[in-house]
């Protein structure tokens, strides 16, 4: 990623506790979930609903559209955690994901490669870190209101990298250029309005432009993992398209959503960005409902109104530690990690082993992570160690997909004719 200078910009330091504690723990009315189809896939890789295979969610293409999904999602989301970072000033967080964002590209660059090749990794490697620049570019623009500088970085990602992406995913996975053209073109664009609402600090919209664009990823991702599959059945073998698969796809990129929405509203609350955390905060309270509607959809309203009560909680405690971190006290952080400890991570286990099935010792094991994990977050965010924050948002965001993907699969075996 390209170096960005910016002109300093002074960062408020109090945490305003009233606003931190007055959004995060309470849950907006349910939204509808994101969508994880797509009409541009092949139709030659979706199986005949009666069948079996329907139920299989863990085949090598299903774990193939699973990991594109969650790479270009986190492609997105560290993007705008950087450009974020570079219009309030905050040089070292900017740098931090910055580095994560080219190393997410080049993760990319590496199931392509394992799709064709070297050849198409190195083509893909180098037209996505150009686009990369070219939105720290734009970035640049806005930050120093040169309106020059941000015509010339829109125009070098439409007629740069828009076209030079299509012709390589269309070349490569036979889907229609202008359908891929299409798609890339709104993610240019939506990439452009989020880093526009930040410059304004209108935060509201760049949250809802956040999920948005979050949500778009997936459109992306799914028609290119399902071509894949398609044209490489002996690489990626099985289904990446059924129920089963799609709710997995669901669940994994809304659970992955939370924990960076999360990290999100921490750092707004510790930088003292009380109108940045409060949107944060209603970000994360419809992304639980939507993740509530996901466990609705399968086991009624009285499991989504459980789903939804513990969630809830859980995002209200981690508040409360936050609040802690920001005041420096010890006591408050103690009491809320004891109620994630030994409130939350029961319930919570309780509540998934009875729906799933699933040990209830493995399933403390993994919430116990992830409430770790976020709280190491916290902790770097609170010191200031930008560089230590970021890789722990990255290993805590990477997890949940380890959370989501044992939950799907028993969920999937548990009520099967939910699926079919």
């Amino acid at each position: 990623m390209k170096s960005l200078r910016l002109p300093a910009v002074a960062l408020t330091v109090a945490v305003v506790v009233g606003a931190c504690t007055g959004g995060a723990g309470k849950s907006p009315a349910a939204t509808t979930v994101p969508s994880a189809t797509n009409s541009m896939a092949p139709t030659s890789s979706t199986p005949p609903a009666a069948s079996g295979s329907a139920l299989v969610v863990d085949s090598a293409a299903a774990d193939l559209r699973v990991k594109l999904d969650l790479l270009l999602g986190e492609h997105i989301i560290f993007a705008t955690k950087a450009t974020r970072a570079a219009l309030i000033g905050n040089s070292a967080e900017f740098a931090a994901y910055g580095g994560l964002l080219n190393k997410n590209g080049t993760d990319i660059g590496d199931m392509i490669g394992a799709a064709f090749g070297n050849a198409a990794k190195d083509s893909f490697n180098k037209i996505w870190s150009a686009h990369n620049g070219f939105f720290v570019d734009y970035t640049t623009g806005v930050a120093t209101k040169d309106q020059a500088k941000m015509d010339k970085a829109v125009s070098d990602l439409t007629t740069m990298y828009v076209p030079q992406f299509a012709d390589l995913i269309s070349g490569a996975t036979g889907l229609p250029k202008d359908v891929v053209t299409q798609l890339t073109t709104d993610h240019v664009l939506q990439t452009k309005k989020i880093v526009d609402d930040q410059a304004k600090h209108d935060w509201a919209a760049a949250y809802a432009d956040i999920r948005l664009a979050y949500a778009h990823m997936s459109m992306i991702g799914d028609p290119v993992a399902e071509a894949i599959a398609a044209k490489l059945p002996d690489k990626f073998a099985g289904y990446p398209k059924n129920k089963g698969v799609d709710f997995r796809v669901a669940l994994d990129n809304l659970l992955q959503e939370h924990l960076y929405l999360a990290t999100d509203a921490t750092a707004a609350a510790l930088e003292g960005m009380s109108d940045e955390f409060q949107a944060a905060g209603g970000a994360l309270n419809t992304n639980g409902t939507d993740l509530g509607a996901a466990i609705g959809s399968v086991y009624g309203d009285a499991a989504k109104d459980s789903f939804n009560k513990i969630w809830s909680a859980h995002n209200g405690f981690f508040v409360d530690y936050t609040t802690g971190v920001a005041a420096k006290d010890q006591a408050k952080m103690d009491k809320a990690v004891s109620d994630l400890t030994t409130m939350y991570l029961p319930q919570f286990a309780d509540f998934l082993a009875g729906a799933t099935g699933l040990p209830n010792d493995a399933l403390t094991a993994l919430i116990k992570e992830h409430v770790l994990m976020t709280q190491a977050v916290v902790d770097a965010q609170g010191t200031k160690d930008y560089a230590a924050a970021a890789m722990a948002d990255q290993t805590a965001g990477r997890h949940m997909e380890m959370i989501g993907d044992p939950l799907a699969k028993a969920i999937v075996a548990k009520v099967p004719d939910k699926f079919n």
